[in-house]
């Protein structure tokens, strides 16, 4: 199969940190590359990948000082899609409704992952309008705010199966990896573990839009004792820093679309401790492989949980749900849905 991957051009592919959208899209590629098919990749030019790399832009926008309007950059990238879209048996899009327009018009069979979240108000017009296009949701609960659109499926992300390493030992810190925000709710992590008694260590980028946020709320708590910010770290760096916690922390404020960490944990065979929002529920199974709480007293009683929680147990939950292998064969067969029904292919065959 001949297939377009279409990523955001605000990371590269893989991102060299954070990134969550780029390094499923990589993760996805690689897959794909390895099945046999050939891949087209349609991103930055400092992205890394075996597929062929049609480059947009000259670096990951997040990086380039001249970046000023990137919405220009992902509208020049939904028309080269089109402009060379006949030369793919499939297009999977992953920058959002940006493309919509053109994807309407295309011929070649073609559908959007949406990788965000999708109960904003502002949202329903567009969609609505918009109501034919194939789409796949990350988790359930991220399409229920559009139940009516066009799904096509849910596909849960998943990690090359040797990206992490199983750590059977259970650690001494409570971890916290992503990015400092307030729905991320890093402010309640801490508290969690100065309850629960345990030291703490935060792995996490901070965007300028919440600069603000981290110097007056986020920075006087990490003068607390047993709390330590490490920053914004490597994919390499991943899996030392959570196989070698006693949990990862997840305590969000939001609805989470699906939480791509809480998999990173399972991979180590880390449990995980969670708010009941989003796809939390989805991703963890209450009891098995971690917690699914509502509150700080919950989360704290959690933490005193998990020594009965089986760490070899959490990697073959990994391994059975949340692996590379299955994204690509779930992805694939949605393809060939696609390429199935497509009226133009129908058409052809006819002929």
């Amino acid at each position: 199969m001949n297939i377009a991957q279409i990523a955001p051009l605000y990371e590269s592919v893989p991102p060299a940190y954070y990134g969550g959208t780029e390094r499923v899209v990589s993760y996805l590629t690689e897959k794909l590359v390895e099945m046999g098919h050939q891949v087209t990749l349609y991103a930055s030019g400092d992205s890394i990948t075996k597929a062929r790399l049609r480059p947009v832009c000259r670096r990951a926008l997040r990086l380039d000082k001249d970046s000023v309007e990137p919405v220009a950059d992902h509208v020049y990238l939904a028309e080269r899609v089109f402009q060379e879209a006949a030369e793919f048996d499939v297009v999977h899009s992953h920058i959002d409704y940006v493309a919509f327009p053109l994807l309407r018009r295309m011929k070649t069979p073609h559908m959007t992952t949406l990788h965000g979240r999708l109960d904003l108000v502002n949202l329903y017009n567009l969609f609505r309008e918009f109501d034919d296009e194939p789409l796949v949701s990350i988790s359930n609960h991220q399409r229920a705010p559009l139940a009516w659109a066009d799904w096509h499926g849910t596909v849960y992300h998943g990690l090359p199966e040797n990206l992490y390493s199983f750590r059977a030992e259970q650690g001494q810190y409570l971890a916290f990896l992503g990015r400092i925000s307030p729905e991320k709710r890093v402010d309640q992590a801490i508290r969690i573990a100065e309850r629960a008694g345990l030291p703490m260590k935060i792995a996490a980028k901070v965007d300028k839009m919440d600069k603000d946020y981290f110097d007056t709320v986020i920075k006087p708590l990490l003068n607390h004792s047993g709390v330590e910010f490490v920053g914004e770290i490597s994919e390499a760096e991943k899996s030392d820093f959570l196989g070698n916690a006693f949990a990862l922390l997840f305590p969000i404020d939001w609805p989470e679309p699906f939480g791509l960490v809480m998999i990173e944990a399972l991979a180590c065979g880390t449990p995980v401790i969670a708010r009941l929002r989003g796809s939390v529920p989805e991703i963890i199974d209450h009891g098995t492989t971690g917690f699914v709480i509502n509150d700080i007293d919950g989360a704290v009683q959690a933490v005193r949980d998990i020594p009965r929680l089986s760490r070899k147990r959490c990697r073959q939950v990994f391994e059975e749900r949340f692996t590379a292998t299955r994204m690509a064969a779930d992805y694939v067969a949605i393809y060939e849905q696609l390429i199935r029904t497509n009226p133009m292919t129908e058409f052809a065959e006819a002929v």
